[in-house]
């Protein structure tokens, strides 16, 4: 029996916040943010909750997330899986796309329906508000609650705390005006709700303070839905703010049953290196902590502790017969929208359009980056095109390794400034590199945020082009919801990529 003080952390790794969880019999699905990347929201399965295996996405086709021309942090923000009476539920803020979205499935691994806009009672506009929730009350009414966040118009920007309104899943409009719940304990930008009844009483679990440093969790109950609620003595009930905790910015959790029938919080944090424990490399991951309920009806939860998986490799082999796995993500588009597998077998072929990564929606398909050590590196023929490999956390933030031309450009663009570096190139055949490893600035009492060295083997010599400080690519200088993303691009003409491999470990 797998107990909770062996569960890994990240429980998985790499840019997937917002966790939501259920249980379903001994099995968990779990659901995170992807904002404008598609497929969108991967569903994870685990019958242990130590492995997770990913086993589909809700959105896989046109029109179900409208992301294709959000904004940067756009898309799909904080679902909320639930199940009841034989059918999985997802409720989403598709932000600055489609509105408030429910998505319903009876298979989590899809397919997924093509998404219900959640409406003010006269079906005129989507209720206004990002991190829905859905309940049901024993007689089966329906509760949205979500946090009251306008993000459209004259308005946009104002907050108006935790919202509640009872919806009529038939028409998806909401029964009656939303009413305000209960908003925290004074941190900023309450948000995330889930609403629990848990015997007989009824739970509203919250985060506040941001999702920076100041993220944490807190909890009220009712007897009650629709409240009124009443603040737990020790809120917040977890928060890694003015800490040394290895794992901070914790907040936006979940509460389930886990494999042993202690309760869990599976919630969002980041692993923060540098002097001054300022640089997240790889965005908001998903973790989880211990939680204990005492005699007086509140939970407590424990901090997060930091327990990573050993490290891992991945080669991927490309075959007309075997489609591209879930990992594979695309900004804007899905990676069949470039990914061609047919035409030269062996090889992943990518068309360029025109656009290059400095653009909303580039020809590119990559994987998350997972470990804060990891070494990348794909095999191209440029003899067609030009493009390479890159680590992009958007369209102003990215570094690559490009080749084509007659030439190889080691590319660095931080906001406004790019800087390049150049070789010659006599070859149409090679291998790029992109290695997380310690970089020249280091210091040695802080566990410094890893460089990301840029190199290529050409006719079995390995050139090294650059070494670009990691601290440009965290989400605290790139202000991203996301994280990085490392693939393969083309910019001009065709490339063809073959041999990619992904090895790492978090030491």
């Amino acid at each position: 029996m797998t107990t909770t003080a062996a569960l890994p952390n990240p429980l998985i790794a790499g840019f997937h916040p917002d966790p939501s969880v259920v249980r379903v019999g001994d099995t968990w699905y779990l659901a995170t943010s992807t904002f404008e990347y598609l497929p969108g929201i991967p569903i994870h399965r685990s019958t242990d909750f130590v492995d997770w295996e990913l086993i589909g996405h809700v959105a896989t086709r046109p029109g179900q997330l409208d992301v294709e021309n959000v904004p940067t942090a756009g898309g799909a923000w904080a679902p909320t899986l639930r199940y009841r009476d034989g059918v999985f539920h997802v409720v989403v803020t598709d932000a600055m796309g489609r509105g408030m979205l429910h998505f319903t499935a009876t298979d989590p691994a899809g397919p997924w329906s093509d998404g219900d806009l959640l409406t003010v009672p006269d079906g005129s506009r989507s209720l206004d508000g990002i991190d829905p929730d859905i309940a049901w009350d024993a007689e089966g009414t329906a509760y949205i609650t979500y946090s009251g966040l306008i993000l459209g118009g004259p308005d946009a920007g104002t907050h108006t705390g935790i919202q509640q309104a009872r919806v009529d899943l038939g028409t998806h409009r909401a029964l009656e005006e939303p009413r305000s719940l209960w908003s925290g304990v004074g941190g900023m930008f309450p948000e995330a709700p889930h609403l629990y009844e848990i015997e007989g009483r009824w739970y509203l679990l919250i985060a506040e303070g941001g999702t920076e440093r100041g993220h944490g969790v807190s909890l009220a109950r009712a007897d009650s839905p629709e409240g009124p609620f009443e603040a737990a003595p020790n809120n917040p009930l977890v928060s890694a703010r003015s800490t040394t905790r290895p794992v901070q910015n914790t907040g936006h959790g979940d509460l389930v049953t886990g494999p042993d029938g202690e309760w869990v919080c599976v919630l969002l944090g980041v692993r923060p290196r540098g002097m001054t424990r300022a640089f997240s490399a790889l965005g908001r991951e998903t973790f989880v902590t211990r939680v204990a309920w005492q005699p007086d009806g509140w939970p407590t939860i424990e901090p997060v502790p930091l327990n990573p998986r050993p490290g891992t490799r991945v080669e991927v082999a490309f075959s007309p017969e075997t489609a591209l796995d879930g990992e594979w993500i695309a900004v804007r588009s899905l990676p069949t929208d470039h990914a061609d597998l047919t035409s030269r077998p062996g090889w992943m072929r990518l068309d360029a359009d025109g656009s290059t990564l400095g653009d909303p929606r580039p020809v590119f398909v990559g994987r998350r980056q997972v470990h804060l050590a990891q070494r990348t590196s794909v095999t191209l023929d440029v003899s067609a095109g030009i493009g390479g490999l890159a680590v992009r956390y958007d369209e102003r933030f990215y570094v690559e390794a490009e080749a084509g031309a007659g030439e190889i450009v080691a590319r660095a663009v931080v906001g406004d400034l790019v800087q390049e570096w150049r070789e010659p190139l006599s070859v149409p055949v090679l291998t790029l590199h992109i290695d997380c490893a310690p970089g020249s600035s280091a210091v040695s009492f802080a566990p410094a945020i890893h460089a990301l060295h840029l190199a290529a083997t050409v006719e079995e010599e390995r050139i090294a082009l650059a070494e670009v400080d990691g601290r440009f690519l965290s989400s605290e200088v790139t202000e991203s919801f996301t994280g990085r993303v490392i693939g393969v691009y083309a910019r001009e003409g065709m490339i063809d990529a073959t041999a990619w491999v992904a090895e790492g470990d978090d030491e």
